[in-house]
């Protein structure tokens, strides 16, 4: 779900296997992905994963590194990273969304190269579009709390209003 003109474009690591079967984004009912985008003010209700579509409503898209499914992040290979980074860079080069926000610090990493990166803005940009990263919602990340995650999703979508 990617348009020109996006105030944000998130960016997961790759389709889990629920995601996979029903064909949308952070499907897996413990995810938290959805109650924090409603938390942190993006969407001004809490969306179900198939309602995705609706983020094109609020200027918001949403895609993978790498769009192969697997059961668990840790499956994926450093090689499926850095390609999955190149395509993602040539997408955002072309529809040109004011930031990238990926979803998950360790994909980021290794999708861009940047094993010193932290959760937060980051100096790189693609072209125009400026970079994000932000904590898993996976309920295997269990040190960022659903609180903490809408405090840092919000954190982004204030500077993606200006």
């Amino acid at each position: 779900m990617i348009a020109d003109g996006l105030r944000v474009l998130f960016c997961g690591i790759n389709p889990g296997l629920m995601s996979a079967a029903t064909g949308h984004h952070f499907a897996r009912p413990g995810n938290r992905f959805w109650p924090v985008l409603h938390l942190s003010g993006f969407t001004p209700r809490l969306l179900k994963p198939s309602e995705q579509n609706e983020l094109l409503n609020h200027c918001l898209g949403i895609t993978n590194v790498v769009q192969r499914a697997s059961a668990r992040a840790d499956e994926l290979t450093a090689e499926e990273y850095v390609e999955g980074g190149r395509l993602l860079t040539a997408k955002v080069l072309q529809r040109r969304p004011r930031w990238l926000a990926v979803v998950g610090v360790t994909a980021y990493r290794a999708a861009f190269t940047d094993p010193k990166a932290r959760i937060g803005p980051q100096e790189r940009t693609i072209g125009d579009t400026r970079l994000w990263a932000l904590p898993n919602p996976s309920g295997l990340n269990a040190h960022w709390t659903t609180a903490t995650m809408a405090e840092e999703f919000g954190r982004l979508r204030e500077a993606a209003q200006h």
